[in-house]
């Protein structure tokens, strides 16, 4: 079934692009604002998009039209911020700060969580998170009155020590991290347990490949 984007609502759009690019990372991003007060918040539409430079990608809804979320505004304000990963673990935590609090309120006060301080930029970095990334934004790309698109240049990376298998060639033990991710709908989420592996493929292995049972008949 085709479904023309010039033809139905912005809620409708966004209902068949969160059900279908799925499984969504979570970027649980602290940042501070001109007072230096602390917003946590989570948002799924997040992904790595370069290596070098190390940048990754938010897109940060807004609360109603010309109303940036607290973390656009932050952002816009001091372009430093920490980007946290979500384990299973703290999928609850992480959702009490998804709550739409008001700009007064300590998202992670009210959710029990303790920040640890950054090295290299100034908001702090979630204590229980098992992965955070220390950023300046790169750019901004505003896709209107109350939505823009951050790039945040990743300047350094903390990994829990248990899930560091070898710290000189930066080896991960991806599976330890127990990292959820966003489904469908408002309250759908993904474990990363369930996995296969299917190894890339030379273009020699590819060209040598024995030839197909039905090729050779063909022939």
């Amino acid at each position: 079934m085709l479904f023309d984007f010039d033809r139905i609502s912005p809620e409708n759009r966004y209902k068949l692009l969160v059900s279908t690019v799925v499984p969504r990372p979570i970027a649980w991003v602290v940042t501070l604002d001109l007072e230096g007060r602390l917003n946590a918040a989570p948002f799924s539409f997040f992904n790595a998009v370069s290596q070098d430079p190390p940048v990754v990608v938010i897109g940060i809804g807004g609360r109603g039209p010309g109303r940036s979320k607290d973390t656009a505004v932050n952002i816009r304000n001091h372009p430093e911020f920490v980007v946290n990963l979500v384990n299973e673990e703290r999928a609850e935590a992480m959702n009490v700060t998804a709550i739409d609090w008001g700009p007064e309120i300590r998202e992670l006060e009210e959710a029990g969580l303790s920040t640890i301080p950054s090295v290299k930029v100034k908001p702090p970095r979630i204590a229980a998170s098992p992965v955070a990334m220390e950023c300046v934004k790169h750019a901004t790309v505003e896709l209107g009155t109350d939505r823009s698109v951050v790039f945040g240049r990743v300047l350094a990376m903390h990994v829990r020590d248990d899930a560091v298998l070898d710290a000189v060639k930066c080896h991960i033990d991806t599976p330890k991290l127990d990292l959820i991710g966003r489904m469908h709908g408002r309250g759908w989420y993904a474990r990363t347990r369930d996995r296969f592996e299917m190894p890339r493929i030379a273009v020699s292995e590819w060209e040598n490949r024995p030839e197909l049972p039905e090729k050779r008949a063909a022939d």
